[in-house]
C-alpha cells in the first residue's frame, strides 16, 4: 500500500529557508523518480521538482536556483531545500513517486508552506 508523508513547513518570512521531508512506503523506493508538487491557495497543483532513481533533477523555472530535491534510498526519504522564499511559494506541498503521465490515484496529506511578505 502507497503511503506518502509530507512534513517540515511552517511559517517563514521572505527571503527564509524551510527543509521538507517525504517518508515513503508501498513501493521500491530507489527504483522510482519521486516529485514534490504546491498547491497554491486557489490554484491547480503544479510540478516543482522532480529527482530520477539515479538522482538526476529537474525543477520548474519559478524555483530553479533557490529549491533542491534530493533523496536518501537508505531512509525511503526525499527531501526539498527551500532558499530565498518568496510570498507566490506559499502553498501546500505534496510529494509523489512520480510518472511523465502525472497520474496519481493516492496523495498524502501535504505540508503547508506560507511565507510573509
Amino acid at each position: 500500500q502507497v503511503q506518502l508523508v509530507e512534513s517540515g513547513g511552517g511559517l517563514v518570512q521572505a527571503g527564509g529557508s524551510l527543509r521538507l521531508s517525504c517518508a515513503a512506503s508501498g513501493r521500491i523506493f530507489s527504483l522510482v523518480p519521486m516529485g514534490w508538487y504546491r498547491q497554491p491557495p486557489g490554484k491547480q497543483r503544479e510540478l516543482v521538482a522532480s529527482i530520477t532513481s539515479r538522482g538526476r533533477t529537474d525543477y520548474a523555472d519559478s524555483v530553479l536556483g533557490r529549491f533542491t530535491i534530493s533523496r536518501d534510498n537508505a531512509k525511503n526519504t526525499v527531501y526539498l531545500q527551500m532558499n530565498s522564499l518568496k510570498p507566490e511559494d506559499t502553498a501546500v506541498y505534496y510529494c509523489q513517486y512520480y510518472t511523465r503521465s502525472e497520474t496519481y490515484d493516492y496523495w498524502g496529506q501535504g505540508t503547508q508552506v506560507t511565507v510573509s511578505s
